[in-house]
């Protein structure tokens, strides 16, 4: 599970948003802070992934305390300052989703942010275009126009994905196919399009004969 911390000066609002948080599969509320100083002691105790921070707390600002929290920050704020902005990006946050918004703007984030945090996983070195598909990931949200091919349909997109997330287990090009009335070969590209995107993880199945099979599924959130 992804542990987030959630800070903002209004208890009323911090609830909301931690309720929003964990209606997010993949994801757990650490814990829940009001001011900058219990942000700071709770993410040095809880060791939270991730932090949505609000930028007006009674005792400092979130932009202030950002660095220190040892976790990426999300900013939520109704901070649309220019110079509030280019503070966040300097200090290292990793999206800004300015208030009020939506269950779910937020959901479409976290979900965005569950894959780039899967995405930088694990030691080993990156090439460019792994990191390149990591940021990519990461700003362009849940949105699957955001990376649709030329040629291809949003509405197919976001059917495929829904087949795959639905299944509960790998798929193949076929199962899709046959589960959304698509000719196989529809079905291999939308998937392909998807797993070059990371939205979906592709494995091979080796069989006794022939070509190796892909199989697609839904990725999980990591661990620890």
């Amino acid at each position: 599970m992804i542990r987030v911390l959630v800070v903002d000066d209004d208890f009323r609002v911090a609830d909301l948003h931690a309720r929003y948080v964990s209606r997010v599969p993949g994801f757990e509320v650490a814990g829940v802070a009001c001011t900058a100083a219990e942000a700071v002691e709770l993410a040095a105790r809880l060791r939270p992934h991730l932090a949505l921070l609000d930028q007006y707390l009674p005792d400092d600002s979130g932009t202030s305390i950002a660095p220190r929290l040892g976790c990426d920050v999300i900013m939520l704020t109704a901070a649309a300052e220019r110079a509030v902005v280019r503070e966040a990006l300097r200090r290292g946050v990793v999206n800004y989703l300015v208030k009020p918004f939506s269950e779910a703007d937020l959901a479409e984030r976290l979900r965005a942010y569950a894959r780039f945090h899967g995405q930088l996983g694990g030691d080993h070195a990156l090439d460019q275009s792994e990191i390149d598909r990591a940021v990519r990931v990461l700003h362009e949200g849940d949105r699957v126009d955001a990376a649709i091919r030329k040629g291809r349909s949003s509405q197919t997109a976001r059917l495929v994905i829904d087949a795959v997330r639905d299944a509960g287990e790998p798929v193949t090009a076929t199962d899709v196919a046959s589960r959304l009335g698509l000719s196989r070969a529809t079905a291999q590209r939308y998937l392909s399009d998807l797993a070059a995107d990371g939205r979906i993880t592709v494995a091979l199945r080796y069989g006794t004969t022939g070509r190796p099979e892909h199989l697609y599924r839904w990725p999980t959130s990591p661990s620890g």
